[in-house]
């Protein structure tokens, strides 16, 4: 799966975090691994301009999505296998991200991975403009941000305690020595 991300709302965040929320909610929905999608992060400037240009609405965001193909739900069994299918292209704005985050009572990369699958929903075909329909993508991006943030935290307690291990036996001698590098 291809993800690629950049930042040009000149506001500091963990890309990788946001390309592993991203990857992670399309794991989630079983999407190809052949997928392409493009994460941008803008300024205020940038994504009110989107946001009227598009959707014909003031001011600036949070997130938005713009589909690219529409996925493929029914192939017939003798068709080629597909190439790529480019997802579309989540826009964040981590600015007007940082104060929705403050009066949600949390951090500002907690509010972009929650944007970031609720992005992912919408190029793949969820809305919220029915209450049936909001019940039904809230209660999955409530549950992939919830099975995300538990395999981060597990993934975390692994490290810490590699580092750990690896200390104690580094200090009683037991440590593999570092490869050594191959002559050229």
């Amino acid at each position: 799966m291809s993800i690629e991300i950049a930042n040009e709302s000149g506001v500091a965040v963990d890309e990788p975090s946001i390309v592993a929320a991203a990857r992670f909610a399309l794991d989630r929905m079983r999407v190809s691994r052949l997928a392409e999608l493009s994460v941008l992060l803008v300024g205020l400037d940038e994504m009110a301009d989107l946001h009227e240009r598009y959707l014909d609405l003031p001011g600036p965001t949070d997130v938005m999505a713009f589909p690219m193909d529409e996925l493929e739900s029914a192939r017939r069994p003798d068709a080629p296998d597909p190439g790529p299918t480019l997802l579309g292209d989540l826009v964040l704005c981590p600015r007007f991200a940082r104060d929705q985050a403050r009066k949600a009572g949390h951090s500002l990369m907690d509010e972009l991975h929650l944007l970031t699958v609720h992005g992912v929903l919408h190029l793949l075909g969820y809305d919220h403009a029915e209450p049936a329909e909001e019940r039904e993508m809230f209660t999955l991006q409530k549950r992939i941000l919830a099975d995300f943030k538990s395999e981060r935290v597990a993934a975390q307690r692994r490290a810490a305690q590699r580092r750990e291990d690896d200390k104690l036996l580094g200090a009683a001698g037991l440590a593999e020595p570092d490869p050594k590098p191959e002559e050229e």
